[in-house]
């Protein structure tokens, strides 16, 4: 049954099956996206009003339109309407929990060392996993930015990327926040409707926008990368793909922590080993591997 059925007359804009294939295709090859032909409805209910908006009357021409080289801007429209930003303050708090008694106390130490530190919050959505990660941090180790001790966070859409880096919400947001770190890492508005994140925790963090599926500007080594509820955006080869290389770009210790849905697979499954809810470390035996590999 053509989804545009449903729209009153006279705003009907057909939606067939070669569109919707058309459309996932373009979607998995640039941002890895996995459209399972059961998103339709929700596919045509998001996207109609981006073609209204351009003045556009079929999805043929609103495809040819996306795949020109001037209309970045679009493409991003285009990712904000086919994924969700849903996150929290502290949302399963198990990975904070693991963070603070099982990462820290080496990252803190190295760093007291003069090594360096980072930590990677891939898919970082509107900001609150990251703030959630310097504040837990800062409250282990309060003199954290007088070291070597970074947080990056990058997602996919500028315009969420932009309003992380703002770091400011409505005032119910802050429920997630234990009291002792509100108290301490967020500042009040003058009109107490909302709050913003204090700068001594903004400062740790570096925002920036990245697509997973593309190459990364950046090397590692990170001590723990958070990609949560991002991967159940993509089809298996890409989602192993994308845990193999979190794995390459771990140090050897370092932790991975993914979704309540998402389980690692593939061929970091041998490096990356379970030692908790979603929760992944690497294994010591993935640095020998690679001096046995050198010397071969």
């Amino acid at each position: 049954m053509n989804v545009a059925a449903h729209i009153p007359d006279g705003d009907e804009i057909p939606f067939s099956d070669a569109d919707f294939k058309a459309l996932a295709a373009l979607a998995h090859a640039n941002f890895g996206l996995n459209l399972a032909e059961s998103k339709k409805p929700l596919v045509y209910s998001r996207l109609i009003k981006r073609l209204k908006a351009r003045g556009i009357s079929s999805f043929r021409d609103y495809l040819a339109l996306v795949e020109q080289p001037q209309e970045d801007k679009e493409r991003h429209e285009l990712i904000s309407a086919l994924t969700t930003n849903v996150t929290s303050y502290f949302r399963e708090n198990h990975h904070f929990e693991m963070l603070r008694d099982s990462c820290l106390p080496d990252i803190i130490r190295n760093a007291k060392a003069g090594k360096r530190a980072r930590i990677w919050s891939a898919g970082c959505s509107s900001g609150q996993e990251p703030y959630s990660i310097a504040m837990q941090l800062l409250t282990a180790f309060p003199d954290a930015a007088a070291h070597d001790v970074k947080i990056l966070a990058t997602d996919i859409d500028p315009r969420i990327v932009q309003k992380a880096e703002a770091g400011t919400y409505p005032k119910d947001e802050a429920k997630g926040i234990p009291a002792p770190m509100a108290q301490k890492w967020t500042r009040p508005s003058s009109d107490g409707k909302s709050f913003t994140i204090a700068p001594d925790a903004k400062k740790l963090i570096t925002f920036g926008e990245l697509n997973l599926i593309k190459e990364w500007p950046f090397g590692g080594p990170f001590d723990v990368i958070f990609c949560r509820n991002v991967a159940i955006y993509f089809d298996q080869p890409t989602q192993q793909t994308l845990w193999k290389r979190f794995c390459d770009i771990l140090a050897p210790g370092g932790h991975l922590f993914i979704g309540h849905s998402e389980r690692v697979s593939g061929p970091a499954s041998q490096s990356l080993a379970g030692v908790g809810i979603t929760s992944y470390q690497k294994t010591e035996n993935t640095l020998q591997n690679a001096n046995d590999r050198s010397l071969k």
